[in-house]
C-alpha cells in the first residue's frame, strides 16, 4: 500500500473534517482516529497534520479551543464550524466523483 504522503492532494483535509464531524478532538487524537478507522493503513504525521489543521482553521472550517484532556493536560481541541460542515459535504461529493471516475478507468481501460 502507498505511503500516507501518496494521498491524493486534499484528501487529508477531507479526513480531518470527517474525523471532527462527531466530536471535538485534539491533534494526536485526530491522527490516531484516522489510523484506527483506516485499519492502520493511513498514518498522518505531525508534519502534515498540524499545518493542515492551521490551514483549515484559517479557512474558517474548524475552530480551536483549549480544553483539558482525559489525562488532565491542557490541549487544543478542534471542532467543525458550520462552514466546515458545509465544506465536508462538498469534499465528500468531490471525492465520490473522483473515486468513481478512477474506478471506471481501472475497470474499463
Amino acid at each position: 500500500m502507498g505511503k500516507p504522503s501518496d494521498l491524493v492532494q486534499g484528501t487529508l483535509d477531507l479526513l480531518i473534517l470527517r474525523t471532527l464531524a462527531l466530536e471535538p478532538k485534539h491533534g494526536w487524537a485526530i491522527a490516531k482516529r484516522i489510523q484506527q478507522i483506516s485499519e492502520e493503513v493511513l498514518q498522518v504525521q505531525q508534519g502534515s497534520l498540524y499545518p493542515a489543521l492551521h490551514r483549515l482553521e484559517q479557512q474558517g472550517w474548524i475552530k480551536a479551543d483549549w480544553m483539558e484532556t482525559d489525562g488532565g493536560r491542557s490541549a487544543k481541541f478542534y471542532s467543525l464550524t458550520r462552514a466546515g460542515r458545509t465544506q465536508l459535504e462538498k469534499e465528500k461529493a468531490s471525492w465520490q466523483r473522483l473515486s468513481s471516475a478512477i474506478d471506471l478507468v481501472l475497470r474499463k481501460a
